[in-house]
Formats: structure tokens, C-alpha cells, sequence
């Protein structure tokens, strides 16, 4: 936005010009932007599949857009006018159509940091969708944790109508006190909150899900997209910055995103964008900036990220703030340990498999917790200079009842697997001594830490049936040297995972405890938050660690990876 208005610009050559930009790095942009653009070049040049590429539709949407007046901050011209990055999500989005003519994509999560114009490129898609879109009777919501929420992109989308004489008039639009309505074809353009009297019975063609990461619940997300299930071609169009919840519909959407983007998910009808940093790059650098920030120099501005930047690198609160906000980099826990930038990124192994480790040395360790939450179950194995880690995580089926802490959250990762829930309100041990017993027979299981506390009875019996249980208490001095390994092999991407949600989620739960003597300790910034996995992978890296100490030669050529 900020050129002059031109009619008869070719919205698809400045998409595709941005999209070869960026996959040719003359554009600096992440790997999330760069694996997007070269998706749509790619499809580009696909001939025999389902849809096809109509310009014509791809041009509408933007020359639309570029009749609307600016509604907030300070602009040089009167109406929007698109960067060139916008023009590469609107028109891919609105572009591609299957063989009856009706729109590819279903989804659509623009990814990306505060001031970049993301909320007025959404009120205008809104009203774009209510009366442009071809669909008799067109409900359109602006989608939001609470009312004041959803009303800013549709109060914006309000003001675009009242500007916008022509518009009106020509579509019969009325903007109303608590509606965009156009009466003739029953169509509207309404707010919606999860405070709303009621989420039920909803037919949407459209929604704009503003700042999904604020949403504590998944309720509001899953009503709309349930509800679309009557129309043609519904669009669920989820504008948002990063935040510090691991887990939740946001953190959901986004790995889905990623797996789309990677080709490690088949989905045609999702389309994405992430803007952000990579992780070797300096975020206290302009370049790191640029990345994260598309609209920099338009509505962003290098001077006053640079004054930001100053602050974030004096205090950990504003580095937590920058980062997330100004970067768009999910940092867990407002004051997270380890580098979960790192983990995602350089420890990630999409391949790793624990069948690979069939018969392999491993260390399992035990965090029990408390009987009426997450047990967590660790194997750490070596994978040639590296280690593998998997996790695997229990749960009272009463846990996922509605209204407990994180119900939906834990729901969603029973559903796909990653937890075991077991019947009533505290966790069946048997289930994990089950468990650790069928580990004994496909593994080389040397030793089982855990932490005595909840843990006794079960140490007890698994040690009349031969496995090796080893008691390592909750102490500084058990804990605070493998913690700091741990975060070293992070860093380095010399730890690797399989992507276990869950265990991710802990990991970015940690905060450290620190005492005079440097030591850490791992601690949860509140109680929702939940480090057991990350804990019982510190106990079974201590035990490592004494294990390796037994062979000098290791520890005397590198010494402990140090943070």
C-alpha cells in the first residue's frame, strides 16, 4: 500500500513476479514464504489435476480491494493499494478454481506481525465475500475471541461502506448499527465472538478469524467451519500474529500449515503464508526484520523496530515481546528456556521413527506427576552423533472433560494419538507398566530413571519383574547441568524429535529457576502449563550424562555442551 491507484495494473504478473522474487532469494523471505511461492509456481505449470488458474478471478479481487478507501493511519493516497506480497496471496487465493468454476482453497492463514495491514486486507476479502462472490444469501462473520475483537476488522469493513458511496449504492449495501446487510438476497456481514448468545445453527460462506492465537478454545473456529459444510465454495480466511501458546486451534493450524507447505500433508484446499525469521538468522539484525515484516517501509518502519530491538536486547520480557509480535516467532512461556525456534526447526526430523531404534540401547525415564494429570514417558536413544527422543503421555479420560484446564487441547492430541487416555479421574498405572514392559522386549533398556514422587508403588512392581528402575530425585543437583545440555543440543540441532505436539508444548513450558551459583532448575511460568515431558528428558539426559562420563575420552575432547 502507498503507490498511486492504477486501473489497469496486472495484479498476477506482480504476484508472480513477488513469488520468483522470493524463490530466486532476490526477495529476502523465510523458508515458510519461500516453500508457499514455489507451491504456486509449481502449480502454475501443473496441466493435468483439478483446477486450473483463472486470472480474471485472480485480477477482481485485487482491483476490488484497490477501490476501498484506507480507513486508519496515515496514507499518500486515498484508497488501498496492494504490495506486491498481497497481490501473491489474493490472487492465488481467489485465482484458482476447479472445473465447475467454484474457488480451490477452503482455508486460508495469513501468518504474520503486527502493523504488515493484515486486518484491512481482511475487512476488505470480507466485503468481498458478502457481495461479490456469487452467493445468493451470503452470511459473512468477523470471527473473534470476544465481541470488542471481532468488531475491529468489521468496523473497518463498516467505514470502507459509508466511504464508498458507489459501492453502496450499486449493491444495495446498508451498513447497519450491528450489520453489513444487503436485503435484497438476505446476505450479511455480521461480528461474532464466542460471547455471543449462541454459535449454533450458523450457514457461513465466509469468515474473517481474527488473532486465532488469542483464542483460548477452539469453539469459535470449529462452529464455522462445521457450519460451511451447505455452501459452494466457503472461505475461512484466519488473519493472526504469533503468541506465546504452544498449543490451542492457532498453534493446530499452523503446524497443519507447515506440513501442507513441506508436501508432508496432501491438502489442495489450504493455502498459507508465515512470515517470519529462520533460525540462524540474528533478530536483533534489519535483514531478520525484513523477513518477518513484508509491509517494512510502507506501514512498518526500520526506526522504530530498531528502538524495539534496543529493548528486547535489555530486557527478556521485551525480547519475548519483539519477538513475538514484531517477528512472529513463538517463544512458548513469556521467559521460555530453550530455544524453540531451534527445536522446531533444526531438531525437527520428519523420518524419525522409534521402530528405527528396534533393539537399540535407550534410556526411559518416568515423570508421574500427579495421578490426575499428564504421566509422561521419555526414550532417549542415540542416533549416530545425535540423539533421538520420543515421548509418549497419559491422561485420565475425565481430564477431557469440558471445562477442565486445556480440555480441547488434550481432546484434539487423544483423537490423533499422542495421548493415552486412560478410563476415570486419575491415570491407570498399568497402562505405563504395560508399556514399559513391552519397551524391555523391543529395546535394550539400560535404565529407568524417575522421580520417587507418585512413582513408588510402580518402581516397586517394575522392579520384581527385572527392569532396571533408577531413582533420581527433583533436585538442583540432579537437574540443572542436564538442562543446560539440553539446551545446548538444541541449539545446535544435535537433539532430535518426531514432532510430538505434546512434548513440544512442554518444552516450550520451561522457565528456569536460577540460584547464585548459575545453577538452573525447570519451573512452569502457571500451572496449565505442563513440563512433566520436559522433565522426565532431563532425568534420562542426566543419567546420559553419568553414562558418558564413564568414557573420558567423550566429555575430554568437547566437554558438556554449555548454553
Amino acid at each position: 500500500m502507498g503507490k498511486a491507484l492504477n486501473a489497469e495494473r496486472d495484479y498476477v504478473a506482480d504476484a508472480t513476479a513477488y513469488a520468483q522474487g522470493v524463490v530466486s532469494g532476490d526477495i529476502l523471505a523465510c523458508r515458510w514464504i519461500k516453500t508457499a511461492c514455489q507451491r504456486q509456481l509449481d502449480d502454475l505449470k501443473r496441466h493435468d489435476w483439478e483446477y486450473r488458474f483463472d486470472a480474471e478471478r485472480a485480477w477482481h479481487i485485487c482491483y476490488f480491494i484497490e477501490q476501498l478507501p484506507h480507513i486508519q493511519g496515515r496514507w499518500k493516497t486515498r484508497n488501498i493499494t496492494l504490495e506486491p506480497w498481497q497481490c501473491f496471496v489474493l490472487t492465488t487465493i481467489f485465482g484458482w478454481v476447479d472445473e465447475n468454476g467454484l474457488r480451490r482453497f477452503r482455508k486460508a492463514l495469513i501468518d504474520v506481525p503486527r502493523k504488515n495491514a493484515k486486518t484491512t486486507i481482511a475487512a476488505a476479502v470480507g466485503l468481498y465475500l458478502l457481495a461479490l462472490d456469487n452467493e445468493p444469501g451470503a452470511q459473512v462473520y468477523s470471527a473473534a475471541t470476544t465481541r470488542d475483537q471481532a468488531k475491529i476488522s468489521w468496523d473497518i469493513a463498516k467505514r470502507m461502506v459509508e466511504r464508498s458511496v458507489g459501492f453502496r449504492r450499486r449493491y444495495k449495501i446498508s451498513p447497519l448499527a450491528h450489520s453489513i446487510a444487503i436485503e435484497d438476497n438476505a446476505a450479511f456481514f455480521k461480528p461474532l465472538s464466542r460471547d455471543a448468545d449462541t454459535l449454533e445453527g450458523l450457514n457461513p460462506h465466509g469468515a474473517v478469524i481474527d488473532e486465532l492465537h488469542a483464542h483460548k478454545t477452539r469453539e469459535v473456529f470449529d462452529v464455522l467451519d462445521e457450519g460451511t459444510g451447505a455452501r459452494r465454495q466457503p472461505l475461512l480466511f484466519i488473519i493472526s500474529t504469533e503468541g506465546d501458546n504452544p498449543v490451542g486451534i492457532f498453534a493446530e493450524q499452523v503446524a497443519y500449515a507447515q506440513q501442507v507447505l513441506e508436501g508432508r500433508h496432501e491438502d489442495e484446499t489450504y493455502f498459507a503464508v508465515i512470515y517470519t525469521i529462520d533460525p540462524e538468522d540474528d533478530w536483533t539484525s534489519p535483514e531478520a526484520w525484513r523477513k518477518a515484516n513484508p509491509n517494512l517501509d510502507v506501514s512498518v518502519f526500520e526506526k522504530d523496530l530498531s528502538v524495539r530491538c534496543g529493548q528486547a536486547q535489555k530486557n527478556a520480557e521485551s525480547q519475548s515481546s519483539f519477538l513475538t509480535k514484531r517477528l512472529n516467532v513463538r517463544v512458548g512461556a513469556g521467559n521460555a528456556y530453550f530455544n524453540m525456534l531451534a527445536w522446531k526447526e533444526l531438531c525437527f526430523q520428519p523420518t524419525l521413527k522409534i521402530e528405527n531404534f528396534y533393539k537399540k540401547p535407550c534410556i526411559i525415564s518416568l515423570d508421574l506427576a500427579s495421578k490426575n494429570d499428564i504421566a509422561a514417558k521419555i526414550s532417549l536413544f542415540e542416533s549416530g552423533k545425535d540423539w533421538a527422543v520420543f515421548g509418549t503421555f497419559y491422561l485420565p479420560e475425565d481430564a477431557v472433560a469440558r471445562g477442565n484446564p486445556n480440555y480441547d487441547v488434550y481432546r484434539g492430541w487423544a483423537d490423533r494419538g499422542y495421548l493415552t487416555l486412560t478410563p476415570g479421574n486419575v491415570i491407570d498405572f498399568e497402562f505405563i507398566e504395560r508399556d514399559l514392559q513391552l519397551d524391555g522386549k523391543n529395546f535394550q533398556v539400560s535404565e529407568v530413571p524417575f522421580d520417587p514422587f507418585q512413582a513408588t508403588q510402580l518402581a516397586t512392581r517394575m522392579m520384581a519383574e527385572g527392569v532396571p528402575m533408577i531413582e533420581v530425585g527433583q533436585t538442583v543437583r540432579n537437574l540443572s547441568e542436564p538442562m543446560k545440555e539440553l539446551g545446548a543440543r538444541i541449539l545446535s540441532g544435535k537433539i532430535k524429535h518426531d514432532g510430538n505436539p505434546v512434548l513440544t508444548w512442554m518444552i516450550g513450558n520451561v522457565i528456569a529457576r536460577r540460584d547464585a551459583k548459575d545453577n538452573v532448575y525447570p519451573r512452569k511460568a502457571r500451572e496449565d502449563n505442563k513440563i512433566d515431558g520436559a522433565t522426565a528428558l532431563i532425568m534420562a539426559i542426566s543419567r546420559k550424562i553419568l553414562v558418558l562420563q564413564k568414557k573420558p575420552s567423550v566429555y575430554e575432547k568437547r566437554g558438556l555442551l554449555t548454553l
